[in-house]
This record gives structure tokens, sequence and C-alpha cells, in this order.
């Protein structure tokens, strides 16, 4: 069975390749310079995280601002959409663009939460055996597995289609 640690790594990069690829599609957008950091400093953090990047230095700054500017999207999206009755707070339609920027933020909200608490667990647990921590790599698979099974389920089983 994988070690819990390369459970997390391997969740990490497939989170920075849907956070790298979320970046580049903001390009266009007219509010891009919301979105383009959030989703670059979220890939960021979760290459350094799994092993790809040696440079450590500034990486709890870095998480802790992508944590409050992915919530800071967040709440500035549920606002737009309870103002305007876009799509509703629990609504998972991916052809509406405030469904598709709540989720991405949460995304973004959830893993910095999550990476947070793993360096966190690492300081209290650094040289001990404990499996205390497994929450933490089940809560960063379950986001792997919402972050790229939603779409998955959206596009093919609903076939739903973009709109902007």
């Amino acid at each position: 069975m994988a070690k819990p640690r390369n459970i997390f790594a391997v969740c990490s990069m497939l989170m920075s390749l849907l956070f790298a690829y979320s970046a580049s599609v903001q390009l266009n957008d007219p509010d891009w310079y919301f979105w383009f950091p959030v989703y670059a400093m979220a890939c960021a953090v979760n290459l350094m995280n799994c092993g790809i990047s040696s440079g450590t230095r500034g990486i709890g700054q870095m998480k802790k601002t992508a944590l409050g500017f992915g919530l800071f999207l967040f709440v500035k999206v549920v606002l737009e959409d309870l103002t305007t009755n876009a799509a509703g707070f629990l609504s998972l339609d991916l052809t509406r663009r405030v469904v598709r920027e709540k989720i991405g933020s949460g995304l973004v909200v959830a893993s910095m939460a999550l990476h947070l608490q793993a360096s966190s667990q690492e300081r209290k647990l650094r040289g001990e055996k404990h499996d205390s921590a497994n929450w933490l790599h089940l809560g960063m698979g379950a986001t792997v597995v919402f972050g790229y099974g939603l779409p998955v389920w959206f596009f093919t089983v609903q076939k739903g289609e973009m709109k902007l």
C-alpha cells in the first residue's frame, strides 16, 4: 500500500496540473487579474509540496496568501450569484460562469487549507511515526476526485455545453 506522504504528493501533483490549466484559461477573461494569480499561487504551492521544486522559502506565506485570496474570490462570486440569482449556491451547473468560479475558488481554498494543516502536522510530528493525519490525505484525495470528476461527469454524462 502507498505511504500517506506519497498519496499526498501525487494529489498535490494532480492539483498543480489542474490549477496550471485553470490559470492558463484565465488569460482571455476580462477579470484575469483576479483569477490568474490565485490559480498560479495554488499551482506553485502544490508543485512545491509534491517534491518537484526544492525551494520552500516563503511557501508558508504563499499558502496563506492563496488561501486568503481564494476566500475573497469565493465570497465575491457567492455574493454575485446571490444578487443576480444566476445559478444558486448549491448549483453544480458548469455551464454558468459563477458556478465555475465558485468551484475553482473553493478548490483553491480547500487545497491551501489542507496544505497549511499538513505543514502544521509535519512540524508537530517530525521524527515520530503517527497515522493521525490520514484525514489530510483523504481530504486531498477528495479534492482531486471532485476537481477532476465533476467536469468529466458534467461534460460527458450530462453532456453540458459551455455558456458565458
